[in-house]
């Protein structure tokens, strides 16, 4: 059988994204060959890490454009030869060109989150002349099911699947609890950037309205700085005396700070997936995540191995966050479920789902059944 020649052009090397390019890679009868567009992208400021002879960066530069970086690709990598390119960003020359401009034989799968609803006329034009070559891909790949739907009601006429992301989950799975998972004092876990998008606000808030209450509590957060300084300032005094900060952690040393916690909370206003959430399941921990959570839709069963609420809901966080904090044997029963829940998301798995949707837009079959 003719190997399967891939392309896959993605903006930057990211953890989560290079453990199903790494399972990709490994499959029989596959040339993988992974085209970023940046080295590291300057809000994530992930530990370099040595690149696979299958990953390339491409040369050029970008500039801001409606909040976002568009990349200008200075030299185009040879992309004929393969069968199929998927692309991970719009906002990219290459992209733009390429979607209009590919040969007529080859392939284009667009592979991305959610589009992010935008709040102005300029920028919901932006967005229209920048999504507007999604119509000329071959088919959609969507990373979870609120993206799935999104792209369902954008693109009704493009074959559509559903693959969430699915990482290396090993490490979570054989680092030893650090907490007691029966101690009167519940610690909750926050990982991602400390920023106004994440809902850190929303979270300080409602913790401090535990601590007011007398209830024991701790709050461990953990990311990139930003806006900590300010949003401690929501709380009082005592409360930010049981706030521990640790700063950006490096992604191997993240499942030893997972163990130390009983539950995970994730209160964005926006996330189009949330690759923490895969981790914190992982790690047996019960979540709690908003409605604007991509990956909660996915992962987190409502009463199940965790909670989503609305997001900006402050007394529903407060609510979720008591019920662990008063019933401690659901922190043990919820997270025993988010355990179980993980073993199906490993990046084997993810690949598995790959080779079978590109095995269908290649015989031009694909349909939108979305791929579970």
């Amino acid at each position: 059988m003719k190997p399967l020649d891939i392309g896959i052009v993605s903006v930057v090397p990211s953890p989560y994204q290079r453990d199903i390019f790494q399972a990709l890679a490994a499959c029989d009868n596959l040339i993988l060959s992974v085209y970023y567009l940046e080295q590291q992208s300057p809000d994530s400021p992930w530990p370099q890490a040595t690149l696979q002879p299958f990953e390339h960066i491409l040369p050029g530069f970008w500039f801001s454009l409606g909040g976002a970086r568009f990349h200008i690709v200075t030299k185009w990598p040879s992309l004929n030869r393969h069968q199929v390119i998927i692309l991970n960003s719009l906002t990219s020359s290459l992209t733009q060109t390429y979607l209009r401009n590919r040969p007529p034989k080859q392939k284009a799968i667009f592979w991305a989150e959610p589009l992010r609803t935008q709040q102005t006329r300029i920028r919901r034009a932006i967005q229209s002349l920048l999504t507007s070559p999604i119509n000329q891909a071959d088919a959609i790949v969507a990373i979870g099911s609120w993206a799935n739907a999104c792209y369902q009601e954008q693109f009704p006429t493009i074959p559509r699947f559903n693959i969430p992301y699915h990482c290396e989950l090993g490490p979570f799975f054989q680092q030893p609890t650090v907490v007691d998972r029966t101690a009167a004092e519940t610690v909750f876990l926050f990982c991602g950037q400390i920023i106004p998008r994440k809902g850190v606000d929303i979270l300080i808030r409602s913790f401090d309205a535990l601590i007011r209450a007398g209830l024991p509590a701790r709050l461990l957060l953990v990311g990139r700085r930003a806006d900590l300084d300010r949003m401690l300032g929501l709380a009082s005094p005592a409360t930010r005396e049981r706030i521990s900060y640790q700063g950006f952690v490096d992604p191997i040393d993240l499942p030893e700070l997972f163990a130390k916690a009983h539950v995970f909370v994730l209160p964005s206003r926006h996330d189009g997936w949330g690759v923490v959430v895969n981790q914190a399941i992982a790690a047996g921990l019960p979540v709690i995540c908003t409605d604007a959570v991509g990956a909660g839709l996915d992962l987190v069963k409502d009463g199940v191995n965790g909670f989503r609420i609305p997001a900006d809901d402050t007394e529903r966080l407060i609510e979720a966050m008591k019920f662990f904090i008063e019933d401690r044997q659901s922190r043990s029963d919820f997270g025993a479920a988010s355990r179980t829940l993980a073993e199906e998301w490993t990046p084997q798995r993810g690949a598995e789902k790959w080779l079978a949707v590109l095995r269908k837009v290649l015989v031009q079959d694909a349909h939108p059944a979305g791929v579970k």
